[in-house]
């Protein structure tokens, strides 16, 4: 199956037709994430990032309250609920976006999708303990949908020599199979999308195979999420510091376009939405 022109999902009470790729806003209330940690991490300077990048053009803002960088620890369960609900509470009532919950704890799911969240956007794809009943509950009472990405081993081993028989094949039998357990526990197929986990336990050349191969991913019949904005998958092939990273971010979010995925999870939502602009314009054509 191929993703169809006009595949609508709700989150919450918005409904988004993926006919064209929608923007996230990556809204990192952290420390200590590799690329804006501590830019954010109060509610006002969270609100007025979020109000630039919903002006700008993003669909989504992905709120994070733990870093998920190679080697990164972990935070309480506390910590991560003081940092993300009030960020997710003052979006959901102030402005017209889809607020998404970037984390892996139960716990934080609920009281996420209580608060106003329309997406949960987890690296571990449910597999934490209780996670996917959290997700199951949010999306059956609050209409919230799930992104599922693949990560080999954890954040804090993931880069340790990362191994696959063939990439792109593993990260596909990984989604049919973990597709197959959510479903079966009782999640909503509509309600879930995919994100392959470019930087997750990836060599460069991992990364670069998944990103020619994109439309693969598709077969699925559920909306793509791709997250390459300033990653070492982009700096260690430029040689560029992570600030340095535009040209190299605009290029993969345009490649990504181009497969005609649904959401671009990005830092840089202005100039991520000049391109989808020109991607489509040349498919419209």
């Amino acid at each position: 199956m191929t993703l169809t022109h006009k595949h609508m999902m709700k989150f919450r009470d918005r409904e988004v037709y993926f006919d064209t790729p929608k923007v996230m806003g990556i809204l990192n209330v952290t420390p200590d994430s590799f690329s804006d940690g501590g830019q954010f991490n109060t509610v006002d300077a969270a609100m007025r990032q979020a109000e630039s990048m919903v002006t700008a053009g993003a669909t989504f803002i992905d709120v994070g309250g733990e870093s998920t960088r190679p080697g990164a620890k972990a935070v309480s369960l506390q910590e991560e609920l003081d940092r993300v609900i009030p960020v997710i509470e003052s979006i959901s009532k102030c402005l017209d976006v889809v607020v998404s919950v970037d984390t892996s704890k139960a716990q934080v799911m609920t009281q996420a999708a209580e608060c106003g969240a329309g997406l949960i956007n987890d690296v571990r794809a449910l597999s934490s303990q209780g996670a996917l009943s959290a997700a199951i509950h949010a999306a059956t009472n609050f209409n919230v949908s799930v992104c599922l990405m693949h990560m080999q081993g954890q954040p804090q081993n993931m880069q340790q020599k990362p191994h696959y028989e063939g990439v792109v094949e593993d990260v596909l039998g990984f989604f049919t199979q973990r597709i197959q357990d959510c479903t079966n526990a009782g999640l909503d197929y509509q309600h879930i999308l995919i994100d392959p986990g470019f930087g997750f336990g990836k060599t460069l050349d991992h990364n670069y195979q998944i990103l020619k191969c994109l439309q693969k991913f598709k077969q699925f019949d559920v909306p793509v999420l791709v997250g390459m904005s300033r990653k070492s998958m982009i700096g260690d092939l430029i040689q560029r510091d992570v600030n340095q990273r535009l040209a190299g971010n605009i290029a993969t979010a345009t490649i990504a376009a181009l497969a005609g995925v649904g959401i671009i999870r990005v830092h840089d939502v202005i100039e991520t939405m000049d391109a989808i602009k020109i991607v489509n314009k040349l498919q419209s054509i």
